[in-house]
């Protein structure tokens, strides 16, 4: 099955009560857990890419190349898209559409509203010509993915429909309380505002730091018109545990098909897990 974008599936999830994960792709094992997860699951799912990781990877256009090549070679048949995470410049979300992304974030949410709606604008009307799909940020998260730092500051209500209505964005993450890596203490989510967000722009909602919201809140959120929820953190914690096990039990090991093979399966049965909690299995 081709890439697509995330448009149809976000819509989908939305009309029908479930969520579709995002989940952080760092390095080839997590490409081969995420597909494998997905096609055992039955479910959509989406490869998020932040800049850093694609830099590690050896650049955008080897990202989908090896995405592309492990779908054919697994004969993955569940929907797939690719999308930039973070996406921090116009210039940035254009690279990595012109490799082969099927969606990009552009996330102008610290600059003033204005410029967050005109540089939104400028990369939807690129996206779209494409048949790509874009997402944007209102407030800020908490916490730091990848050098990408900020304190909580909540999504301000008439910000979130202006930057819908006026740069045409086909999903938004308003910044309603969660953060990117481990929350201190217990997640305060604001589904108040989400609930009047949600009627305010009639977009698919995304929740961004998914690691460690309890199961309740991802479900009342999902219940709240959120179709998107990224997970990162929990995956690396659970290939890092993974592999410490592994290399503690058996110190001498230096074949890394040895002590990162158990680390990838632990990635693939947490994204398993994810999907069964957002309620996207068995609906590819």
């Amino acid at each position: 099955m081709p890439l697509v974008s995330m448009k149809e599936m976000l819509e989908k999830g939305k009309e029908n009560g479930y969520a579709v994960g995002q989940f952080n792709i760092n390095n080839l094992e997590y490409i081969q857990a995420i597909l494998q997860a997905a096609e055992e699951e039955k479910s959509p799912v989406i490869l998020g890419v932040s800049e850093g990781a694609g830099k590690y990877m050896g650049g955008f256009n080897v990202v989908v190349a090896m995405v592309k090549s492990l779908m054919e070679s697994y004969g993955t048949t569940v929907p797939v898209a690719i999308h930039l995470d973070h996406g921090s410049s116009f210039q940035k979300c254009a690279e990595a559409i012109h490799a082969g992304f099927t969606s990009v974030m552009i996330d102008a949410s610290h600059s003033p509203i204005e410029e967050n709606i005109a540089t939104t604008k400028q990369v939807v009307e690129l996206a779209h010509i494409h048949g790509v799909s874009v997402e944007a940020e209102v407030g800020t998260v908490g916490g730091e993915e990848d050098g990408v730092i900020g304190g909580i500051q909540y999504a301000d209500k008439e910000e979130c429909k202006r930057l819908v209505a006026e740069a045409g964005v086909d999903c938004l993450a308003p910044a309603l309380g969660s953060v990117h890596g481990p929350y201190q203490g217990e997640p305060n989510l604001g589904f108040t505002e989400m609930e009047e967000i949600l009627h305010l722009v009639q977009v698919p909602l995304v929740l961004h730091g998914g690691t460690g919201i309890p199961l309740k809140d991802v479900q009342k959120a999902i219940s709240l018109g959120t179709a998107k929820i990224n997970v990162n953190t929990e995956n690396q914690m659970a290939q890092a545990e993974a592999v410490r096990s592994v290399l503690k039990a058996k110190p001498e090991l230096y074949d890394p098909r040895k002590y990162l093979g158990p680390g990838t399966e632990a990635i693939k049965e947490t994204v398993k897990g994810k999907m069964r909690d957002f309620g996207s299995s068995q609906q590819a």
